[in-house]
C-alpha cells in the first residue's frame, strides 16, 4: 500500500477526471474505488465523493468538494516522456479543452497543471559547456510543448 498519495480537489468532475486520466495513462492504471456522499454530509447524498485511482502505479485521491479551492500551477504532475512521440501525445491530448502553458507546462480540462518532459531536458540544461546550456534555457524558455531536438541543437 502506498502510503502517501496525491489528494486532488474537483469541483464536481472527480470521477470523470479519473477515468479521463486512466485513459491517458494506460499502463498500470486503474479505478481503484469510489465513495459517495451519505446523508448529512457537506455534499448532496449520493453523489460521488471521492475516487481512488492508479496512473502508472502512483495512487491518487480525488474528492467532489465544490468550487472553494480551484487547482493553481504551485502543484503540478510531471511526466517523464520517453520520446518525443509521447510528449506531443500527452499534449495534444491533455491540452485539448484545457490551455497551454510555456516551458511543458500546461492546464488540462479540469484546471490540473502538468509538465510534460522529455528525457533529456535536464542533460540540455545543465551541459558541462555554460554556453551550450545557455543555449538550451533560452530555447526552453521559447516553447509551449518542448522539442528535445530543438534544445539538444540549441
Amino acid at each position: 500500500m502506498q502510503k502517501i498519495k496525491t489528494f486532488l480537489w474537483f469541483d464536481s468532475q472527480a470521477e470523470e477526471a479519473a477515468n479521463f486520466y486512466v485513459s491517458v495513462f494506460k499502463g498500470d492504471s486503474e479505478v481503484l474505488g469510489v465513495t459517495h456522499y451519505p446523508e448529512a454530509s457537506p455534499g448532496e447524498p449520493g453523489t460521488v465523493m471521492t475516487v481512488e485511482f492508479r496512473l502508472a502505479g502512483l495512487e491518487y485521491v480525488a474528492l467532489n468538494g465544490g468550487p472553494q479551492f480551484p487547482f493553481t500551477e504551485a502543484v503540478s504532475l510531471t511526466v517523464d516522456c520517453e520520446s518525443q512521440a509521447e510528449v506531443d501525445e500527452l499534449w495534444e491530448t491533455l491540452t485539448r479543452g484545457g490551455e497551454e502553458g510555456q516551458c511543458g507546462w500546461l492546464k488540462d480540462k479540469y484546471g490540473l497543471s502538468w509538465q510534460i518532459v522529455p528525457r533529456g531536458l535536464s542533460e540540455a540544461l545543465s551541459d558541462p559547456d555554460p554556453a551550450k546550456a545557455a543555449r538550451a534555457m533560452k530555447a526552453m524558455l521559447g516553447m509551449r510543448k518542448l522539442d528535445i531536438e530543438a534544445l539538444r541543437n540549441a
